[in-house]
């Protein structure tokens, strides 16, 4: 069974850095890609970044409005991925959620939520001004 808990969310001011943990248990050998995700009061669920567990050049996929601030790194003997969030901002605030795929669909569909399988409950990121 596949499980997936984050955690490190919190309540920071503008500027400050959080660093999310999404830790994995049950992922096959099969699983290619760790995203994350959040979701805004009233707003769709949206891509934020991802990684591959291992090749890839260990490419980082990053959504514009997270770009150069937010980091994603992953470590595949622990099973775990982490999302280095830098100089936050209002807008950021919203319900992190990381995924992982069962198999890999490609890369068409790696900022989609269409492309991963298994999901963690979220983890709450409130950045106040």
């Amino acid at each position: 069974q596949v499980r997936l808990v984050e955690s490190g969310g919190g309540s920071v001011q503008v500027g400050d850095s959080l660093t999310l943990s999404c830790v994995v248990s049950g992922r096959t050998s099969q699983s290619t890609t760790l995203g994350w995700f959040r979701q805004a009061p009233g707003k769709k669920r949206e891509f934020v970044a991802a990684r591959r567990w291992e090749g890839d050049r260990n490419r980082q996929y990053v959504a514009d409005a997270v770009k150069g601030r937010f980091t994603i790194a992953v470590d595949n003997v622990k099973d775990t991925g982490y999302l280095q969030m830098d100089s936050l901002k209002p807008e950021d605030t919203a319900i992190y959620f990381c995924a992982i795929d069962a198999q890999s669909y490609g890369l068409g569909f790696l900022r989609s939520i269409e492309g991963y399988d298994y999901w963690g409950q979220g983890t709450q990121v409130t950045v106040s001004s």
